[in-house]
């Protein structure tokens, strides 16, 4: 069985459409749909933007979807670049829960200074009324 990436260059050079025509109609860049054609699938955005290109890609040469996206899948994970997108959503969200732990701290000092600036515009008001305002009104 050829490579998934092999295919679908032979199926677009098939249909006589250039890159370039691809790229005009689905506003892919060409070097996704270029890395896409060469089966480096690394150099493709991750998660549902590669399928997105997959997709348009497809739908540009005027392919059955359903197929064509199972063999992506199954060519994706013999690539093993499924298995970096995981590794690197886990360490992305390993990251994001660091930063909001860490949030709680700067939550209470921002909070206490509210306060703090409260309390002088009371303290500010109360010595207005009490030594401008009060002061005229006798």
């Amino acid at each position: 069985m050829e490579r998934f990436c092999d295919e679908l260059r032979w199926a677009r050079e098939q249909r006589k459409i250039s890159i370039e025509a691809i790229c005009e109609e689905t506003k892919v860049s060409p070097r996704h749909l270029r890395a896409l054609e060469a089966g480096e699938y690394g150099d493709l955005p991750g998660g549902v933007f590669r399928k997105g290109i997959v997709r348009s890609y497809i739908a540009a040469l005027g392919l059955e979807e359903a197929w064509w996206l199972n063999r992506f899948e199954a060519s994706l994970r013999e690539s093993g670049a499924q298995e970096t997108e995981v590794e690197d959503w886990s360490e992305f969200a390993e990251n994001v829960r660091r930063n909001r732990v860490g949030d709680d701290s700067g939550t209470k000092l921002r909070w206490m200074g509210v306060a703090m600036m409260a309390a002088s515009l009371l303290a500010v008001a109360w010595c207005v009324w009490k030594f401008v305002l009060r002061g005229r009104l006798l």
